[in-house]
């Protein structure tokens, strides 16, 4: 194949490598497939490009704009995959590892996009919980909220997952409604260069949105302050270098980190050979030892089982290892294909030579490798290779020496203690895992092992079927991992995109916080509906309308007839000696639902019309008991709209239920869905 020139893109235009720019090798042949790097860049024009240019476009759509942006990329580029499952194979990388890379990533981006719309508003501003009463009349209130940073967020990748590594940052910051300088790992970065180029492509991102920096990033983060936000995934050692950049300390610039860890996977007590769990446990640790070559920063380093299966395991283990077919990842029969390089395979070796100082190596000798279709002296291929420590308790090089390849080792636990406290020799991870069935176990480990680790992941007979894996970090869920894993925090939902936001105290009035916020807030001036607001389509509805509902007396025959209908024969309904002895009653009351079901008798407009559905209710408070002869009121309130799609949007109402004193005795959200 030709050598790709792997180009940049800055301030909108794409610029070439220069004259010394990397060659980057085939990790299957050897041979040059990219040229990377060399072009002279100007990094300021390219933050000020993305600060006036691709920011303002972003901050200028709702959190739901930008959601259906990340979906409508996710959707083209799940039509326009293939060329990178092509180009993928020249990093040794094999059709099952693409899927983990390339489809991992659009799915992140799709996930992210359906929370965009699921979680977020569709407005400018994010609320950050509930509102907080600050004074005693509730005249003046606080409430946080969150805007997008008015920076740059710059985005580090590591070489191992061209497309998932940029995809899964990317998603959550432009949800966030901040444009991003993408620079990739050298060694894969024709990759994801042509990902880039595809997003582009898709004409779906307003400019400025993103750049790409193929090769060094000379001084850009030189050239950061308070409002930016650096998000690294790579080794400990680098880590330190960056957040180490004047700049990044004298700005407080948000540093987050993805880095070194030795993972570790728990067998549990109760998991015996020919058990369900055992079979799992080997079943994944194959997987993970051998899937991307063991070039994952959650793959299992560290495999942990009681003294008594040591041998079982190993056994089992080294079985399934060395029926693993090595070879060109391009031949559907490869089950594991090569390291990113030859400079990979030597660090392996080299770790691999530290951890053979505390513990034997029983499967793998890299000096027996056999290769399958294609030439083991040129590419980086290296067999799996398992290790055996005796005494994890006074080893220490092997606690804290991770090599980033197809490399594991086992050691043995006497109990659940010992088990967590290897465990958390890793000095932070990004992922534990527990193969057992029995919950005493599982917590116990939970316990003593959470504040270490990133993620737990549980497995047994009753997840299998379902479970996504040890070395899979969802977006649904937090990626990262405290002390040696870097401390950070990405994907989470939206825990990722809060990340890429100033989280900011709002204190005001009620109506200062319906105006910042949006939706409307208890105390906020009503504007008196002209009409019943279930007769207004979801356009003509605005935010504050109120309706005032006639008053219902509630009669003991009303509560006697509710509990017989209902089968709710609660004392408290019925006897008014047993409810007058309870000390929230001062006798008999009526039902909570009860006065939900005269509530809406006293709201809903009965004749058909715009309003469709009842989805649901929020929040509910019973805050004074109704005794008969009360008569009770509502107050409905428009608080929030949310537009689902073309045909009919979400309404959230306001619903307060008072008695003849104007006491509060109930309070709820009402959702419904409205036509257009």
């Amino acid at each position: 194949m030709d050598v790709i020139e792997v180009e940049s893109f800055a301030t909108g235009q794409w610029i070439a490598p220069g004259a010394d720019a990397q060659l980057v090798a085939s990790a299957v042949t050897g041979d040059t497939v990219a040229r990377v790097g060399g072009s002279r860049l100007d990094f300021g024009a390219m933050l000020d490009y993305a600060k006036c240019v691709g920011g303002p476009h972003l901050r200028s759509m709702t959190f739901h704009d930008r959601a259906r942006m990340l979906k409508a990329l996710a959707l083209y580029l799940s039509d326009h995959k293939q060329p990178l499952y092509d180009l993928s194979f020249s990093t040794g990388a094999t059709q099952k590892d693409h899927l983990i890379d390339v489809d991992g990533g659009i799915g992140a981006t799709f996930v992210f996009a359906s929370k965009g719309r699921r979680e977020m508003p569709d407005a400018l501003v994010h609320l950050d919980g509930p509102v907080e009463q600050l004074s005693r009349n509730g005249t003046f209130l606080g409430r946080h909220i969150a805007v997008p940073k008015r920076g740059v967020a710059i985005h580090i990748n590591a070489f191992n997952f061209p497309v998932w590594g940029m995809l899964e940052k990317l998603a959550p910051t432009l949800l966030a409604g901040m444009p991003a300088i993408i620079k990739p790992a050298t060694s894969s970065a024709y990759v994801a260069e042509l990902a880039f180029r595809k997003m582009l492509d898709s004409g779906l991102l307003p400019d400025g949105a993103i750049q790409l920096v193929s090769g060094s990033t000379g001084n850009l983060l030189d050239c950061l302050d308070g409002q930016d936000i650096v998000s690294f995934t790579g080794s400990a050692s680098t880590a330190v270098k960056l957040k180490a950049t004047h700049s990044i300390l004298e700005g407080s610039v948000p540093f987050i980190a993805e880095q070194d860890s030795l993972n570790a996977a728990v067998l549990g007590a109760d998991a015996n050979p020919g058990e369900p769990e055992f079979d799992l446990f080997i079943k994944e640790a194959t997987r993970e030892i051998t899937v991307k070559a063991g070039q994952k920063c959650t793959a299992m380093r560290r495999l942990i089982v009681p003294e008594a299966q040591v041998q079982a395991v190993i056994e089992s283990l080294s079985k399934r290892l060395e029926s693993i077919r090595i070879g060109d990842p391009r031949d559907e029969r490869t089950q594991m294909g090569a390291l990113i390089s030859r400079n990979q395979l030597g660090d392996v070796l080299e770790k691999a030579d530290l951890i053979a100082a505390e513990a034997e190596r029983v499967c793998g000798d890299p000096m027996e490798l056999s290769v399958q279709g294609a030439d083991a002296s040129k590419g980086a291929f290296l067999p799996p290779m398992l290790f055996h420590c005796a005494d994890p308790d006074t080893a220490s090089t092997l606690h804290a020496t991770e090599a980033f390849g197809p490399v594991s080792t086992v050691m043995g636990y006497r109990d659940a203690a010992h088990a967590a406290a290897l465990a958390n020799r890793g000095d932070g991870s990004l992922v534990a895992s527990v193969f057992t069935r029995c919950g005493d176990i599982a917590r116990e480990l939970a316990l003593e092992t959470a504040a270490h680790h990133g993620r737990l992941y549980f497995n047994n007979r009753d997840s299998a079927a379902e479970a996504t894996g040890h070395g899979s970090p969802l977006p649904h869920m937090v990626h990262g991992g405290p002390g040696r894993a870097g401390g950070g925090e990405e994907q989470g939902g939206v825990r990722g995109v809060m990340h890429y936001m100033q989280r900011t105290a709002i204190q005001g009035s009620p109506d200062i916080l319906t105006a910042v916020g949006g939706p409307w807030v208890p105390g906020s001036v009503e504007t008196n509906a002209a009409e019943h607001p279930f007769r207004r389509r979801f356009g003509d509805l605005k935010i504050g309308e109120t309706i005032h509902t006639a008053k219902r007396e509630i009669t003991s025959e009303d509560i006697s007839h509710f509990a017989e209908f209902t089968g709710d024969r609660f004392y408290a309904h019925l006897d008014e000696e047993a409810a007058a002895a309870n000390p929230f009653f001062p006798g008999r009351v009526a039902h909570g639902y009860l006065l939900l079901s005269f509530a809406a008798g006293l709201f809903v407009e009965p004749s058909p019309g715009p309003v469709l559905a009842n989805t649901g209710l929020d929040s509910l408070r019973f805050m004074q008991p109704v005794v008969p002869g009360d008569q009770i009121g509502v107050r409905l309130t428009v608080k929030q709209k949310t537009k689902r799609n073309e045909d009919y949007g979400e309404v959230r109402w306001h619903v307060t239920l008072t008695n003849q004193k104007e006491e509060v005795c109930a309070e709820y959200e009402l959702l419904t869905m409205v036509a257009y």
